[in-house]
């Protein structure tokens, strides 16, 4: 048998080395990096100070076998370190010695993995020179403890141990540990260990416990070690792929089994343990630290848990893997590693103290995670994993069922809720480490006395007695009783099978939102290289995948998370791997991901229903196909080994060298464990190899038809042989019912979209579920851009390129080029930044072109866009575009109308060559007409975009003229601009700027220059010459110093102009004067004076809408600032309860500003804060003031080109979010100042109106209002 097909590729003893002695273990000395981060460190070395039975001692690695193998060979430092990891240790005759099992891992520098299983056991010491350096050592330890200087030097160690026993409720202080060669027995830990290049930990722990319970049995063994080892090491195989293997080991039958090739990948520890150590809030807190590439601590005192945790969480990872630092059982020597500046994983064992090592990785913004305790503390600001509550969901659903199914199993009795406290001890009966009932009592000073006094008197006649009445007991908080030696295994192959089940159904929920989320990643794979050395080396300098298009497919609420996975290196060596499948053997993981994405996306595709949920396992891997798989690989093996016997003509050398002596590791003949084993068994390898054909055969049988089908359909094009073909009729019908389910999807989508989109008023009228309530606008929008791919990848003459529709939409665009470049391209195109377009010959009449609204110019825009890097990502790009233009359904109508084209590309049962369905489907798109969509303008930022600015000014008076220095900034969802220069004499320019989102504010000033600076601005429009979309900016007032308020800039509110509006009746609109000006009401004769009642309303409309705008959906929120200080907003109400009731004919002599009335308040207050020799005010009173003064001082400090009616503004927002605005009210109705000012039936005097101002504004106080940086000017309190 070859070596890569055996089973083991080692098996070794370590301990106590006779030749050695007792050799101090000086990689267990505190490090460096411990003593500077612990006060306490856990190992204190070879000190004289520390008891010799407390010192750690390096161990050896005694034997192991084979020897040696070329393609494996054995780092026996490595190993010995991990079969020891808390060195050699000693204990006497009056102390537990259970054994404990663990594994653990080694990394090779090549990346691959040696896994390997260890029982620790304690053997009895029998040389003698070893019991005399002990006592050597105790009689050293004793003389240095009676030092008085020593005592001294060392008293804080007692002090040290004091705290950690009470910090600690676990340890029990007990007597100093000492050894008496007289009286003792000398007892040091041995380990037998497993190596294997897979990772059957449960199998490999099942012969370790056999091995174990016969050397600690007194019965001579019927075979000699030497046989059971051969037959390991040599005789027994790899489980094939998706099969299993059976031997024998001490008389047990053991089954080992490994899934198939498209099954996902081997887990052999449970996780049902894991998610009771963590639960699953905890587990998707660490799962998405470990995604994004975290550092990741997990500390715990049992090697078993630090192995299962960090397993389980990197096997949740599938079809991604963990690509850095990987070490679940560091060992002390090398605690510094966790200073490196690297992502990592690791696993400290108890040893260091919990609160301080939490403390440092805390301060360091590590996961910490206390696996003992269940706490974690994960690094700040960590986003959260897509669909989170939904797998939470899941996972707790299969918690519960597994439960269910385990309790009937069982007669009733579920689960233990508590970790063992072996993992394994059901199939092992092997016990950890940690202290049991029977141990504390031993260790105990006052129970020890106890337990003396009930000897004497007769209540027990041994320890063993009260161990045995502790068993009956039962008491589950303490956990199991020692074992010694532990029992046979119950019935462990049916606890083994139930948990593979279990791991697998787990591991099918997470694959399911991986599968969800990456449904459609090939589209966005880029890849231009010819060949894999030509990729190799431009790989560092080319991007493969498109970031911008895929995050565009994807829920607002995910990007986060998203946009930092996708920089991760497991991410990009997945989308490597997929690029270089294309010329290598494809990755395991990605074959399985990949099979596993097909299978969703057919399922998908035949559970097209009117409203759907698509349920987690409807599609995943069938679950009771993989539990029938593995209950089969469990009950029936498809290798079965010799089993052992005699490696000789004659036993008799055996049992001459090696008397059975219980509880001490056999001496093993070391030239029969190295032969080679006999030649015959290679005729046995094709016996395997036929038995694995057929079970191939039987696997499809198995499977359901149209999955059986295609996989002979692949393996006659492997093999070259004929394949089956459809008859006509066949072929017809398939194809009919496949253009009736698009046709039907296509209705359900664009219902679905205009649904969700509408809201609670489609709601309200019958039109929706509760089951479509919430779904994100970008995932709709991804699932209608792959429906449109599915239906344009129907019935083509051949495949080009990765976009059917892209490539639909090339090669129209190059039929009618020559129409293109002569009829359609108007020239749109912006100058730079600033740089007006040649002067119109009559700038006093701004002229805006219509923008053509044809398939090629929308067409030729998406190809301008340099962030796009796919041809599905330019397709998404364009549908995006048409749909906001509420052009989709026109364009694909044009694209379709060459009937020619068709033909070319198309055959003739296409969904697209069927005129009806073809008339239908573009239909249904129209009437997604009927919603307004941003879906363009918010998914790609960092789009340049061209602006064009039309400025209306009044030309009466010389109004319109200006000789200073203009300039405008522009403000949306997605950034603003800096100060753009506006050319003189200039009525219309073009800008060019990254994607400001749906438009919102303007700025608009100039620096008072020249001889006449007044300017006079009715009107800004300004249109996205992409979109199509158009704002107008309304000012109506003039800027200038000495001229209305003194501004020389304002404030311009954005109002979207509806897409209906016509062109000239826009530009008619925009010369007319305005009905309001920026940001205050006008003051026109001719306007009716408003009524108080007529305020009152208008107040009330305002703060209504600014409530119904926090309770919508956060997607359904229009703009704060238009609701805040746009027509009829929140300050042009406020103005005029301000301005109603002012004495005009007294003072200011009708110029009043509201804001010279507050500035006269501030410097009352100011008085009454400052005089407290005149003045006694109620310190609420006082704060209130004062808040009153800092904001007008802040406001007035800010900038001296804002007006009275922008400071005005200013000081209602920030009112408002700071909550101060109704205190502020209640202030001014009572101050001689508004007395003097204001008649008695205004707002601020009548006590009526003032009672219902400060209550309605009071209905604010609850909602956190965010207001735009260009509104208030980066004034900060």
């Amino acid at each position: 048998m070859s070596n890569l097909n055996r089973l083991i590729d080692y098996f070794i003893v370590s301990g106590l080395s006779t030749d050695s002695g007792l050799e101090p273990d000086q990689l267990s000395v505190p490090t460096p990096w411990v003593m500077a981060h612990f006060r306490n460190p856990p190992f204190t070395g070879d000190s004289l100070h520390c008891p010799p039975l407390d010192r750690p001692y390096k161990p050896h690695v005694l034997s192991h076998f084979p020897v040696s193998r070329s393609e494996n060979p054995l780092d026996k430092n490595a190993v010995g370190m991990l079969c020891h990891p808390r060195a050699l240790r000693f204990q006497t005759q009056q102390e537990p010695r259970d054994p404990a099992f663990h594994s653990f891992i080694i990394t090779k520098e090549n990346g691959s993995r040696v896994f390997g299983a260890a029982l620790t056991y304690y053997e009895v010491v029998c040389e003698a020179q070893i019991c005399k350096a002990m006592q050597t050592l105790q009689s050293m330890h004793m003389a240095e403890l009676s030092n008085t200087q020593s005592r001294t030097l060392y008293s804080h160690l007692t002090e040290n141990s004091t705290e950690v026993h009470q910090r600690s409720p676990l340890v029990v202080k007990k007597k100093q540990r000492t050894f008496s060669i007289e009286k003792d027995t000398l007892y040091a830990t041995k380990c037998m260990c497993i190596l294997s290049q897979i990772p059957l930990i449960r199998t490999f722990e099942r012969i370790l416990v056999f091995l174990y319970n016969a050397i600690m049995s007194t019965d001579q063994p019927d075979l000699p070690f030497e046989s059971h080892i051969f037959n390991l090491i040599f005789e027994v195989p790899m489980p094939p792929l998706g099969g299993s293997v059976a031997f024998t080991v001490m008389g047990n039958r053991i089954i080992g089994q490994r899934p198939g090739s498209m099954e996902l990948p081997l887990l052999d520890y449970p996780l049902h343990q894991m998610l009771l150590l963590l639960n699953i809030d905890k587990l998707l807190l660490v799962f998405s630290s470990i995604l994004l590439e975290h550092q990741v601590i997990f500390y715990s005192k049992d090697y078993l848990k630090l192995m299962l945790v960090s397993e389980g969480l990197t096997a949740l990872l599938f079809p991604f893997r963990w690509q850095h630092v990987y070490v679940p059982i560091l060992p002390t020597s090398v605690s510094h590693f966790l200073d490196a500046p690297v992502p990592f994983i690791m696993g400290l064992h108890h040893g260091m103290d919990s609160q301080a090592l939490q403390d440092v990785c805390a301060n360091a913004n590590i996961c910490f995670v206390d696996i003992d305790t269940g706490n974690v503390d994960v690094p700040d600001d960590l986003p959260v994993f897509p669909y989170a509550d939904k797998l939470r969901s899941d996972v707790e659903h299969e918690l519960r069922r597994s439960n269910a199914q385990e309790s009937v199993a069982n007669g009733g009795n579920q689960r233990d809720s508590g970790f063992r406290e072996s993992l394994l001890i059901d199939d092992s009966g092997v016990s950890s480490a940690i202290p049991g009932r029977l141990e504390l009592i031993q260790n105990n000073e006052a129970l020890a006395k106890i337990t003396a006094l009930a000897q004497r008197t007769g209540v027990i006649s041994s320890l063993d007695d009260l161990k045995d009445s502790l068993g009956a007991a039962g008491d589950a908080a303490a956990g199991p009783p020692p074992i010694k030696p532990p029992a046979p295994p119950k019935s462990p192959p049916d606890q083994h099978v139930t948990d593979l089940i279990f791991n697998s159904a787990i591991r099918e929920i997470f694959l399911h939102y991986f599968l969800q989320i990456f449904r459609s990643y090939e589209s966005f794979v880029i890849n231009s290289s010819p060949d894999l050395d030509t990729w190799l080396s431009n790989r560092e300098t080319m991007q493969n995948f498109d970031r911008a298009a895929f995050l565009s497919d994807h829920s607002e609420s995910h990007l986060p998370f998203l946009s930092a996975f996708i920089e991760t290196q497991m991410f990009t060596t997945f989308i490597d791997n997929k690029i270089i499948a294309q010329w290598e053997e494809v990755d395991s993981n990605l074959r399985v991901f990949e099979d596993r994405l097909q299978s969703f996306r057919e399922v998908q595709e035949q559970r097209i229903r009117r409203f759907y949920r698509t349920h987690l396992l409807s599609t995943t891997l069938s679950p009771a196909h993989t539990e029938c798989a593995i209950e089969k690989r469990a009950n029936k093996a498809d290798l079965v080994a010799p089993p052992p016997k005699y490696s000789g003509e004659k036993p008799k050398p055996f049992t001459d060298r090696a008397k059975h002596r219980p509880g001490v590791f056999p001496e093993l003949n070391t030239s029969i464990l190295d032969k080679e084993p006999p030649s015959k068994v290679k005729r046995d390898i094709n016996k395997w190899r036929k038995k694995g054909r057929v079970m191939q055969q039987v696997e499809n049988l198995q499977m359901e038809a149209e999955q059986r089908e295609k996989s002979l359909q692949e393996a006659r094009a492997k093999s070259g042989g004929p394949s089956l073909t459809m008859n006509p009729a066949g072929a017809a019908q398939t194809n009919w019912k496949f253009v009736e389910s698009l046709l039907k999807e296509c209705k359900a989508k664009t219902k679905r979209m205009l649904v969700e989109k509408m809201g609670q008023e489609a709601v309200e009228l019958g039109h929706g579920e509760a089951v479509i309530t919430g779904v994100e606008e970008n995932t709709l929008i991804a699932s209608l851009c792959d429906l449109l791919e599915r239906i344009w990848s129907h019935g083509r003459h051949q495949v080009q390129g990765k976009s059917a529709l892209w490539s639909h939409l090339l090669s129209y665009q190059e039929t009618y080029h020559r129409v293109l470049w002569n009829l359609q391209l108007t020239p749109h195109l912006p100058v730079a930044l600033g740089l007006p377009r040649k002067p119109s010959r009559t700038p006093e009449i701004p002229i805006l072109n219509p923008l053509p609204s044809s398939l090629l110019f929308d067409l030729k825009n998406v190809q301008q866009m340099s962030e796009i890097k796919t041809e599905v990502g330019y397709t998404r790009a364009f549908v995006r575009l048409a749909l906001e233009k509420k052009l989709l359904s026109k364009h694909l109508k044009q694209l379709l109308s060459n009937p020619d084209l068709l033909r070319s590309l198309y055959k003739s049962y296409g969904f697209l060559r069927c005129e009806d369905e073809r008339e239908q489907f573009l239909y249904h798109l129209l009437s997604l007409n009927a919603v307004d969509y941003y879906c363009y303008t918010n998914a790609f930022s960092k789009t340049v975009i061209g602006y064009q600015v039309l400025i209306f000014t009044q030309k009466k008076m010389s109004g319109g003229g200006t000789s200073a220095n203009c300039w405008l900034s522009m403000s949306g969802s997605l950034g603003e601009t800096k100060r753009i220069p506006i050319p003189k004499h200039t009525m219309e320019m073009n800008l060019q700027n990254k994607n400001l989102g749906v438009l919102t504010t303007m700025r608009v000033g100039h620096d008072n220059a020249g001889m006449s600076p007044k300017w006079m601005v009715e009107h800004i429009l300004v249109r996205n010459e992409i979109t199509g979309h158009a704002y107008r900016f309304p000012c109506g007032r003039p800027l200038g110093k000495g001229v209305d308020d003194g501004a020389l800039e304002r404030l311009l509110v954005a109002e979207m102009v509806p897409p209906t509006t016509d062109h000239a009746e826009l530009l008619e609109k925009c010369r007319t004067p305005p009905r309001c000006r920026s940001p205050s009401m006008p003051r026109r004769s001719t306007e009716p004076k408003l009524q108080v009642s007529d305020i009152q309303e208008m107040l009330g409309d305002a703060v209504n809408n600014l409530v119904k705008h926090f309770y919508k959906p956060e997607k359904e929120r229009g703009s704060l600032t238009s609701l805040l200080c746009g027509e009829y907003g929140l300050v042009f109400c406020m103005e005029h309860v301000f301005q109603c009731g002012f004495k005009s004919s007294r003072f200011l002599r009708n110029r009043f500003f509201v804001w010279d009335f507050l500035e006269k308040v501030s410097n009352y207050f100011h008085t009454l804060i400052t005089d407290h020799e005149h003045y006694t005010i109620a310190k609420n009173v006082e704060s209130t003031m004062k808040s009153y003064c800092h904001v007008v001082n802040r406001i007035n400090s800010a900038s001296e080109a804002i007006g009275k009616d922008g400071r005005f503004q200013i000081f209602i927002c920030i009112g408002v979010r700071e909550r101060y605005l109704q205190r502020w009210l209640r202030i001014l109705s009572k101050i001689p100042i508004t007395s003097n000012m204001y008649e008695e039936q205004s707002f601020l005097r009548d006590p009526a109106l003032s009672q219902f101002v400060t209550e309605i504004l009071g209905s604010l106080k609850d909602f956190n209002i965010v207001l735009e940086a260009s509104l208030i000017k980066g004034i900060t309190l």
